[in-house]
């Protein structure tokens, strides 16, 4: 226990708390988290059908605690995948705390219907883009079906991000569409999750950088890594990303509370903030903040 210049005793919180201020203080940007969950258990809001049902909740109060805690200022939310298309959680979520959370819906993608949906859920309920999550397996191959450029066309014309959670094998597939769309502002999640056993295979999401509209997360390095924190060997597959896309377009994220599977909400900022030594203060100022705002601008 340490005491201040005045004799008062002062807890381990508080040190670090008042590190945390002094940190922010001294940057001339504020934190934004581009990529979190929510979901309650609440029967006005029910998980979709089949869809499996987690064991706890995961509040905007719980993570407004959290951000509070790590100084991080805004987030987005991305829809989880347990309650499918249907956004109704997330629309009262960001009804109710607008100031702060930004929001990207789900639609169905083999549904025609798609893109009037989006149009509805943009245009009527605020949210600032779209996520589509084509699996590797056959039942993912839709990415290449008829029902992709109008939905793709809708998101372009409404001027909000198309987000992918997409494996490193689709993203060649993924490239035929960005090419069509090139004025379309493409996020690709958690570095397309590219194997850290299989590092040829990043070329693929590299090959995106010719695209300029195009946007990386590095998230999940410790959900990739096979090494404890600070996931040196994923920090590898960012060393090359950072030097093919610049930092202007890459974004870091916690993914919380998948996060909390592996690595707490703080170790998934810190390893960013604090353990990516080949950053410097410019890089970060664009990964943690300046990118992401680029991609989702949030008011003063």
């Amino acid at each position: 226990m340490r005491r201040d210049s005045n004799g008062v005793r002062l807890s381990r919180r508080a040190l670090l708390g008042g590190a945390v201020a002094s940190m922010l203080l001294a940057a001339d940007y504020r934190i934004i988290d581009p990529h979190v969950h929510v979901w309650k258990h609440d029967p006005r809001f029910p998980f979709a059908e089949g869809a499996r049902v987690p064991d706890r909740d995961a509040t905007p109060e719980m993570l407004l605690d959290l951000m509070r805690a790590n100084g991080v200022a805004r987030t987005v939310i991305i829809q989880v995948i347990h309650y499918r298309y249907d956004n109704s959680y997330l629309a009262d979520v960001l009804k109710r705390y607008p100031d702060v959370f930004q929001g990207v819906c789900r639609v169905d993608p083999l549904d025609a219907a798609a893109p009037d949906r989006l149009t509805r859920l943009v245009e009527e309920q605020g949210f600032r883009g779209v996520r589509l999550s084509p699996a590797r397996d056959p039942s993912g191959d839709w990415i290449r079906g008829a029902r992709m450029p109008p939905l793709w066309k809708r998101c372009r014309d409404l001027k909000v991000p198309m987000t992918l959670l997409t494996p490193i094998a689709r993203v060649p597939e993924v490239e035929k569409l960005v090419e069509n769309f090139p004025d379309l502002t493409v996020v690709i999640d958690h570095m397309a999750d590219c194997p850290v056993d299989q590092p040829a295979e990043l070329e693929k999401l590299i090959a995106l950088r010719r695209y300029p509209n195009v946007f990386v997360k590095i998230s999940h390095t410790w959900s990739l890594s096979k090494q404890p924190f600070p996931y040196l060997d994923a920090q590898e597959l960012v060393k090359r990303l950072h030097s093919a896309f610049g930092p202007e377009r890459l974004m870091w994220a916690t993914d919380w509370p998948i996060v909390e599977q592996v690595a707490s909400y703080s170790q998934a900022l810190r390893v960013v903030r604090d353990e990516m030594k080949f950053l410097n203060a410019d890089d970060k100022s664009w990964m943690l903040s300046k990118t992401i705002e680029r991609v989702w601008p949030f008011a003063k």
